[in-house]
């Protein structure tokens, strides 16, 4: 059965894209309404402009991160809620860094044992959060958490305003660099540390792409190879961690950074506050009538 392709749809494939409003229609069209399929032959055919791939940032919230006062452990916690006031409000951020602190100390691995983790005046998680969704007004979700525990190496974080956050564990500890190396990541997205864990469905479909882009070169089959090599190659260096250039020195790339003080980057974590969450429209006014019903 085909989709039916509406306004909205070809409103997003616009701007994930940054084609032309037809181009996106007759995409979505061939593609029966598949948005990653309509993106990727949009790509083949050399339309594309921008594949973005980022998802709707639109949930309000913020990020919470944490260090341990010996360096080995860190947390991140992704709270959200319905509007920027709350985001704003003391209460809710006294909440999320409650909760980034008592991760910490904490072995869970479920939503479920955190909601039921005890916080620092003995109520659990769930327990305040409830009590803070009747006390503002709305509706306040957890949804998503990480902690790094070191042994032999060290961790670090960064936070963004308190809408991105990151946090990095190092083979040594290494606190400046750690924080260097996270406030890289909250800038470029990379979306793991080297090549080696770049999938390889990923890889073919990326040569796929380049190959077809390629092909319209009319260059011999020798050539449009290395052409695609060539592409992959940069493609690797764009999205991994260690490949892409410093955000301090353009100079160097990270993994020459990392190396050059001895040191290694074991994993990392970055959240974005609404990432790949769409959120219903809403003018300024309607914002502030919601609140001010919520509070009668």
């Amino acid at each position: 059965m085909t989709t039916e392709i509406n306004a909205p749809m070809v409103k997003e494939l616009r701007e994930r894209t940054g084609s032309g409003m037809m181009e996106c229609k007759k995409a979505l069209v061939e593609a029966g309404g598949d948005m990653e399929l309509a993106i990727e032959n949009m790509r083949k055919a050399g339309l594309a402009k921008a594949d973005k791939k980022s998802g709707r940032i639109a949930a309000e919230g913020i990020i919470g991160v944490k260090v341990s006062d010996d360096g080995k452990a860190v947390s991140i916690v992704d709270i959200n809620c319905e509007t920027d006031f709350v985001a704003k409000a003391d209460d809710f951020i006294g909440f999320v860094n409650s909760v980034a602190d008592a991760l910490l100390n904490a072995d869970i691995q479920t939503e479920e044992e955190l909601l039921a983790m005890p916080l620092e005046d003995g109520v659990t998680v769930d327990e305040m959060r409830r009590g803070l969704v009747s006390k503002l007004g709305e509706n306040i979700t957890i949804r998503r958490f990480e902690k790094f525990k070191s042994q032999d190496g060290g961790a670090a974080c960064y936070l963004h305003g308190k809408k991105i956050g990151v946090i990095v564990e190092l083979a040594v500890a290494d606190p400046e660099l750690g924080k260097d190396v996270a406030m890289h990541i909250a800038a470029n997205k990379p979306i793991c540390v080297s090549d080696d864990q770049v999938s390889a469905e990923l890889i073919e479909k990326e040569k796929e792409i380049f190959n077809a882009q390629a092909s319209e070169s009319g260059k011999p089959a020798g050539i449009i190879e290395k052409m695609v090599q060539g592409r992959v190659s940069k493609f690797l260096a764009e999205v991994t961690l260690l490949g892409q250039p410093f955000v301090k020195d353009d100079k160097i790339n990270v993994g020459k950074l990392v190396s050059a003080k001895g040191n290694a980057v074991i994993r990392f974590s970055r959240f974005e506050v609404g990432e790949g969450i769409e959120k219903k429209a809403e003018n300024f006014a309607d914002e502030v009538m919601a609140q001010v019903k919520a509070a009668q």
